[in-house]
C-alpha cells in the first residue's frame, strides 16, 4: 500500500521527489499504473443504469405527455449514476448547463476518487420521447461511453449522417449521391438494389432524399423519431434495415457512431449549421472546421462502451413490460469495441423490493 501512496505521489507532482525506492510493491508489477481504463463490468454497471430510465419513463408510455416522459427518464438516470465508481462527465446529454436541470453538457456524474476511471459519457435518457407519449415503435434509453477524450464534444445542432453495417464498411461515402451509396452497399451485401431497405427521418427536409432513394429503386422505412436505433439496427443483420441516410441531430450522431464501432459497422456525419449562433456555440465547444467530414474513429474511438433499453417495442429490444404484483421485464443490450462482445439482457425486477436501478 505504501508503494501505491509512494507511486501515486510522484506522478502527480515530480518536482517534490528527488529519488524513490520500492521493495516489493504490488505498483512495480503493474503495467498501465496510473492509468485511469474502463473496467469491462462498467459495461454492465451502465446497464443498469439505461434500465431504471426505462422503467420510470415507461409509466409514461401512451399518456400523451412527452415533458413527463423525458423527465422520468432523466431523473432516475441521474440517481442510478450516483451508485457507479467512476468520475464521469457527460459531454452529451440534455443540453447545455443553463438548459437543462442535470445530466448537462459538463456535469459530473459517479462517486468519483482517486481511482475512479476517468470517461466521457454521451447519454440519452429517453430516446424518442414522443414515441413513448404515443406509445409507438422504438424508444430507448441510451448510454455510450470512452475514455476521456475519444467521444466527440458535439453541439446541438443537426448532423448529415449515413450508416451501414459491418459487411458495407468502407464503401460508404456521405460526399456521395444516395443513388451510388444504395448500389454501394447492395454490391457489398450482394443484394439487388430492390431489396436494400434505407431508413429516413419522415421530415420535410427530407422530400429530395426520398424521392431519389425511389428512384434508385431501394425500399424506404421512414420512421418519426429514433434515429439512434435506426442506425444502430443497420448493424444488426437481422433487423432488416441495411442503410441509414439523412439530417438529424449531431449528439445523436455521436451515440450512433460510438454504437456501430461495438459493432463493426460505419458511419459519416457532417455538421450542419442554420446560423451564426450555431457557429459560435461550436466554436466554444472546439469545433474549427464547420464543413468537416467526420469519420466513425474521428466520432467515436479508442475503448468504446454502448449499451441500450428498450422502453417500447422495436427492431432490436422489447419493451418494458409491467407484471402483476409490482415488478417488470426490460430488454437491454451491452457492447464492446474493445472486444466486440454484444450481450443482450433480459432482466426480472421486483420493484417493491428495490428501486428500478
Amino acid at each position: 500500500m505504501g508503494g501505491h501512496i509512494g507511486l501515486i505521489l510522484t506522478l502527480a507532482n515530480p518536482e517534490l521527489v528527488h529519488s524513490l525506492v520500492l521493495t516489493g510493491s504490488s505498483g512495480l508489477y503493474e503495467k498501465s499504473f496510473g492509468e485511469r481504463t474502463m473496467d469491462r463490468n462498467l459495461a454492465l454497471e451502465f446497464v443498469r443504469v439505461t434500465e431504471a430510465a426505462a422503467i420510470a419513463s415507461a409509466v409514461w408510455l401512451g399518456r400523451g405527455d412527452e415533458k413527463s416522459a423525458d423527465k422520468a427518464a432523466v431523473d432516475a438516470m441521474r440517481r442510478a449514476f450516483d451508485g457507479l465508481s467512476m468520475d464521469g462527465t457527460v459531454v452529451i446529454g440534455e443540453g447545455e448547463r443553463d438548459e437543462a436541470p442535470m445530466l448537462y453538457i459538463g456535469e459530473k456524474v459517479g462517486r468519483g476518487g482517486p481511482d475512479a476511471p476517468g470517461i466521457d459519457i454521451a447519454l440519452d435518457p429517453l430516446e424518442g420521447t414522443t414515441i413513448c407519449a404515443r406509445g409507438g415503435v422504438g424508444a430507448i434509453s441510451v448510454i455510450a461511453a470512452a475514455e476521456k477524450g475519444c467521444l466527440l464534444f458535439a453541439p446541438d445542432v443537426y448532423m448529415d449522417k449515413i450508416a451501414c453495417g459491418p459487411q458495407a464498411k468502407g464503401v460508404i461515402d456521405i460526399d456521395k449521391s444516395a443513388t451510388e451509396n444504395i448500389q454501394r452497399v447492395a454490391a457489398a451485401l450482394k443484394k439487388k438494389v430492390n431489396d436494400l431497405t434505407v431508413v429516413i427521418l419522415d421530415r420535410p427536409r427530407h422530400t429530395d432524399l426520398i424521392s431519389e432513394v425511389r428512384r434508385a429503386g431501394a425500399r424506404i422505412q421512414l420512421i418519426g423519431d429514433g434515429d439512434v436505433s435506426a442506425a444502430l439496427a443497420t448493424g444488426w443483420p437481422e433487423s432488416g434495415i441495411d442503410l441509414l441516410i439523412g439530417i438529424g441531430g449531431a449528439p445523436e450522431g455521436v451515440i450512433s457512431a460510438a454504437a456501430l464501432q461495438c459493432l463493426g459497422g460505419d458511419f459519416q456525419g457532417r455538421l450542419i449549421f442554420r446560423n451564426e449562433d450555431e457557429k459560435s456555440r461550436a466554436t466554444k465547444m472546439g469545433i474549427k472546421d464547420f464543413g468537416r467530414r467526420y469519420a466513425i474513429s474521428e466520432l467515436a474511438s479508442g475503448s468504446v462502451l454502448f449499451c441500450a433499453t428498450g422502453v417500447t417495442d422495436g427492431p432490436l429490444l422489447k419493451g418494458v413490460k409491467t407484471l402483476s404484483e409490482g415488478k417488470a421485464l426490460t430488454h437491454s443490450i451491452v457492447m464492446r469495441s474493445k472486444s466486440g462482445t454484444v450481450r443482450t439482457i433480459e432482466a426480472h425486477h421486483d420493484l417493491n423490493r428495490k428501486p428500478a436501478t
